[in-house]
C-alpha cells in the first residue's frame, strides 16, 4: 500500500509538471506567433481571431491529440466536454461572486447560443450515428460537420469583427526580434508536445491505480488543468472589475473546443460513446443555456453574484452525481 502511495505521488507529480509545462508552453507559442505575424504586417485583429484564439485551447488540442494517437478515446472526450463544463459553471461562476459579468451583444446573441448548439452537436451526432449503421459516439462524418460548423463560425466571426471594431480591445501585440520568436515557437511546440504526453501518460496511470475510468480523470484532473489559464484570466480580470472579458473568452473558448478540436479529434479517429456521455453533453448545453438566461433576465444584461452561485450550485451537484455514479 505504501509503494503504492509513493508511485501515486510521483505520478501526480509529473501530471502536475505536466499541465505547467502545457499552460506556459501555450502562451510561448501564442506570443512568438503573435510577435512573427506583427513583423509581416498581419493586423492585430488578425492576430487576436487566430492566433491568440487558437493558443487559448492549444492545451485541450495537444492533450486531445496525444489521446487519440494512443487510443485513449474516454480521454479525449470527456477532455473536451469537461473543460467546457467547468469554463461554464466553475470559472464563470466565480468570476461572477468576485464581481458581475457585463456582456456585448454579440456574445448574447451569437456565442452564447453557438455554445448551446455545440453540446446539442455532440448528443445529435451520437444519436444519429448509429441509425446510419455506425458504433456509438463521434465518428469521422460527425468530426467534419463540427469542423464544417466551426469554419462557418470563423468566417462570420472575421466578418462581424471587421464591421465593429469598436467592440475590439484595443490593445496590441508586441514585437520583438526574429530570433527569439522562432525560438519561442519552437519551444512552446515542444514543450506543448512533452507537456501533453506527460498528461496523458500520467491520467492513464492514476485511472488504473485508483481503479476509475479515464473518463473521470478526464472530467476532473484533466479539464480544470486545460482551463486553467481561463480561471487565472477571468479571475485577475474580475480583481480589476474588468471582468466583461470572462463570457467572451469563455463562450470562444467552449466553441474552439468541441468545433475545432473536437471536430479534429474524431476527423483523426472515432471516438466511441463512454458511460453518461449523454448527460456531460448535456450539462455543456445547459451551462451556456443557463448564463443566457441569466444574462437576458438582467436589466443590466450581466451575469450577476446570484447566477454565479446557481452555476457552482448545479456543477456541484453534477460532480457528486458523476463521482458517485462510476
Amino acid at each position: 500500500m505504501e509503494t503504492l502511495m509513493s508511485n501515486m505521488w510521483i505520478v501526480a507529480a509529473i501530471m502536475l509538471v505536466g499541465l505547467v509545462l502545457l499552460v506556459k508552453s501555450a502562451d510561448w507559442l501564442v506570443d512568438g506567433a503573435s510577435a512573427l505575424a506583427k513583423r509581416f504586417g498581419i493586423s492585430d485583429l488578425v492576430i487576436g481571431l487566430t492566433v491568440v484564439a487558437f493558443g487559448t485551447s492549444m492545451p485541450e488540442f495537444v492533450v486531445n491529440m496525444v489521446s487519440v494517437a494512443d487510443g485513449v478515446t474516454d480521454l479525449a472526450l470527456t477532455n473536451i466536454l469537461g473543460s467546457n463544463i467547468i469554463n461554464t459553471y466553475v470559472i464563470l461562476g466565480v468570476t461572477a461572486l468576485i464581481y458581475p459579468i457585463a456582456t456585448q451583444k454579440r456574445t448574447r446573441d451569437f456565442d452564447l447560443p453557438l455554445g448551446i448548439i455545440a453540446g446539442l452537436a455532440v448528443i445529435m451526432i451520437s444519436v444519429i450515428s448509429p441509425m446510419l449503421g455506425m458504433p456509438d459516439g463521434i465518428n469521422r462524418w460527425g468530426g467534419v460537420v463540427l469542423l464544417v460548423i466551426f469554419i462557418i463560425f470563423m468566417h462570420l466571426t472575421m466578418r462581424h469583427a471587421k464591421d465593429h471594431t469598436d467592440e475590439l480591445e484595443t490593445s496590441t501585440y508586441s514585437s520583438m526580434p526574429l530570433w527569439r520568436a522562432i525560438i519561442l515557437i519552437l519551444v512552446g511546440l515542444i514543450g506543448l508536445v512533452v507537456g501533453g504526453e506527460m498528461i496523458v501518460k500520467s491520467a492513464v496511470k492514476i485511472a488504473v491505480q485508483l481503479g476509475v475510468s479515464d473518463a473521470i480523470i478526464g472530467l476532473t484532473i484533466v479539464a480544470l488543468g486545460t482551463s486553467l489559464p481561463e480561471l487565472a484570466t477571468s479571475a485577475v480580470a474580475a480583481f480589476k472589475k474588468n471582468s466583461d472579458i470572462a463570457i467572451g473568452n469563455v463562450a470562444g473558448s467552449n466553441i474552439f473546443n468541441v468545433f475545432f478540436v473536437l471536430g479534429m479529434s474524431a476527423t483523426i479517429r472515432p471516438l466511441p460513446d463512454y458511460d453518461n456521455m449523454m448527460l456531460d453533453s448535456v450539462m455543456v448545453a445547459l451551462g451556456s443555456m443557463l448564463v443566457w438566461l441569466f444574462v437576458k433576465i438582467s436589466h443590466k444584461r450581466e451575469l450577476n453574484r446570484w447566477g454565479g452561485v446557481l452555476l457552482l450550485i448545479v456543477y456541484g451537484a453534477y460532480l457528486a452525481y458523476r463521482l458517485t455514479h462510476v
